[in-house]
């Protein structure tokens, strides 16, 4: 049996499909929205957009492995870090634009994401999620003694003039994350309808039982890794400019690499559609309670979060709503 196998598989759908234009919709949407409203509403608001559309990106990205394949994956604030300091090498060798940052950040946490995936995948379960998190434990490592970037004490990046026709850098920052958003989306639901996606689902349901049939294991989890990898290395590439300082603890930051786990599985895994949900809706009560209570409330917060879903839904809201549906029907 080989139907999963590429030569013999149905042709991937190519994008836009009906299903794929309200996200590009929305998208552009949203875009008009920011270069409508961008100057009349408060930096905060701006920032908070930021956030939220920066773990869609993270989270997206994280599902393509971990929630299409089935790998789970620790290192995320490493790839992230990896694309922050992507940019802050740049920028001290010449004045790149950051879309150019952007796709060099990605091709380089994709190249690592590749090694990664060389050196790991062999490895399952737990194991494979220990030495993504060695990666990332290596990764800070290489950078703390790297004195080009600031090493330990961290770097400066400051941010360029307002770009026309956006009132702000941050405005500018906001609409390219929203177009990154919308790239990892699409990019998700492109796997999801695949022959990809169908060998990555077949791969974290029974990995044996599918190399048995013909799908080609090695080179989807390889091609999943390097796009897992990518996707979470653009999402740090924008950091630098947003923050304006970066030093290790806060481009390895703990509730990066926490929160791009914990919004996938509350959203729901093995969808486009979780991650995105799960971002907004953590990401948004993040920020509340950031201001209203205290930013130390975060992680626990998001922690019995992680812990109620894990055990009373571990589909997430997706599959409760999927659950809900069929009841109704």
């Amino acid at each position: 049996m080989t139907a999963l196998s590429p030569s013999l598989s149905p042709p991937a759908r190519r994008l836009p499909k009906p299903f794929s234009w309200p996200v590009l919709v929305a998208g552009l949407a949203i875009v008009a929205v920011e270069m409508t409203l961008g100057a009349q509403v408060s930096e905060y608001y701006l920032l908070l957009a930021y956030i939220i559309l920066q773990y869609v990106v993270l989270s997206t990205g994280w599902n393509i492995l971990g929630g299409y394949a089935g790998y789970v994956n620790f290192g995320t604030a490493g790839f992230f870090a990896v694309g922050c300091y992507t940019t802050i090498a740049l920028e001290k060798l010449a004045a790149v634009p950051l879309p150019l940052a952007i796709l060099a950040a990605g091709v380089v946490a994709g190249l690592i994401g590749l090694g990664t995936g060389y050196l790991t995948l062999r490895l399952r379960g737990v194991f494979f999620s220990i030495a993504t998190l060695a990666l990332a434990v290596v990764l800070q490592t290489l950078i703390v003694n790297w004195s080009f970037v600031g090493g330990s004490r961290g770097a400066y990046v400051m941010r360029p003039d307002a770009i026309a026709p956006f009132a702000s850098y941050v405005q500018y920052l906001l609409v390219v994350m929203t177009v990154l958003a919308m790239v990892a989306v699409l990019a998700a639901i492109a796997i999801e309808r695949s022959w990809i996606g169908m060998g990555l689902a077949a791969i974290r349901d029974d990995e044996l039982a599918a190399e048995a049939s013909g799908v080609p294991g090695l080179r989807l989890k390889l091609l999943a890794t390097t796009l897992c990898g990518a996707f979470m290395g653009m999402a740090g590439a924008p950091f630098p400019y947003f923050i304006t300082y970066v030093d290790p603890p806060s481009a390895f930051s703990l509730a990066i690499a926490v929160n791009a786990i914990a919004m996938p599985l509350i959203g729901g895994t093995a969808t486009w559609w979780g991650p995105v949900l799960g971002a907004v809706l953590l990401g948004f009560t993040q920020q509340v309670l950031t201001v209203t209570i205290s930013s130390a409330a975060n992680l626990l917060i998001v922690g019995i979060l992680l812990v109620v879903f894990v055990t009373v839904a571990p589909t997430g809201v997706v599959g409760i709503t999927r659950a809900w549906r069929g009841r109704r029907a």
